[in-house]
């Protein structure tokens, strides 16, 4: 997508579009062998590039950040007027996808994540996509990659004939892989963050009228309230008193931030 095309929240350039539009973008860079970077990005997602120069810059040179979380959605829609009628929600964008790749015979990779999960995760894809091409799977090292560790990951999965890379390291983790492999692997990376686990039946998901309303952040903050209780206590609040300075024309959000001064690749 075009910088016209993007829109300025807090700063963060985000991409009005719906499941299809996304979906296509994909599919079209995977057959042109094209390197892209995509991320399906809740509040917290978004909130890392407010507070972070370096990663602003990173998110603000993806082709498309999507709206996964309703709260993003909701902005696009009270500052611009887009009309988005659902959200573009990381576990279903995946799915979508999977379809697709099925249909045209499209190789797709996995990344990140544990063993445990990409096996169930696996198990689910032979039962919904049972033609789908998967050409590898690599769990998380869950910690920063060496120089020559990078280049091997690279090498893995160009060698395996996938091309397209789900990448479900957590934000921002995810998000720093993608901008950072993006050109090196010549083929769209998806930035999906819990779909993993969320597909793979080992993280229970919000009830529909919970992500309906908005309130899926109170489902996980029950399901983990030790590992996400700063995330949304914090910063959503943070980003509900951002975004009423932006829509009261209070203060405006500049979207250049920083180039991140050295690589930091995590894995």
């Amino acid at each position: 997508m075009s910088k016209e095309e993007k829109h300025n929240v807090l700063g963060i350039l985000m991409d009005a579009v719906d499941y299809d539009t996304t979906v296509e973008f994909v599919l079209r860079a995977a057959r042109e062998r094209r390197g892209a970077a995509v991320s399906a990005l809740a509040v917290h997602g978004l909130m890392s590039g407010v507070l972070d120069h370096e990663q602003k810059y990173r998110l603000n040179q993806f082709d498309l950040l999507v709206p996964d979380g309703q709260p993003i959605r909701w902005a696009l829609n009270l500052l611009y007027s887009a009309g988005l009628r659902d959200r573009v929600y990381g576990p279903n964008l995946t799915n979508a996808v999977c379809a697709r790749a099925e249909a045209e015979g499209v190789p797709v990779f996995f990344y990140g994540s544990t063993p445990e999960i990409l096996a169930e995760l696996r198990t689910y894809l032979k039962c919904h996509f049972p033609s789908l091409r998967v050409a590898g799977m690599e769990p998380s090292k869950f910690r920063q990659l060496t120089p020559t560790e990078t280049n091997e990951v690279t090498k893995r999965i160009r060698n395996s004939g996938a091309r397209i890379v789900f990448a479900g390291l957590g934000c921002p983790r995810q998000e720093i892989w993608a901008y950072e492999l993006r050109e090196a692997l010549s083929m769209p990376i998806l930035a999906v963050g819990a779909a993993f686990p969320f597909l793979a039946g080992i993280v229970p998901q919000a009830p529909r009228w919970m992500q309906d309303r908005g309130l899926e952040w109170l489902f996980r903050l029950w399901a983990e309230p030790r590992r996400l209780w700063r995330r949304y206590l914090l910063l959503n609040p943070a980003y509900v008193f951002l975004l009423a300075l932006q829509a009261l024309h209070i203060h405006r959000f500049v979207q250049e931030g920083r180039p991140p001064s050295s690589a930091v690749l995590y894995g």
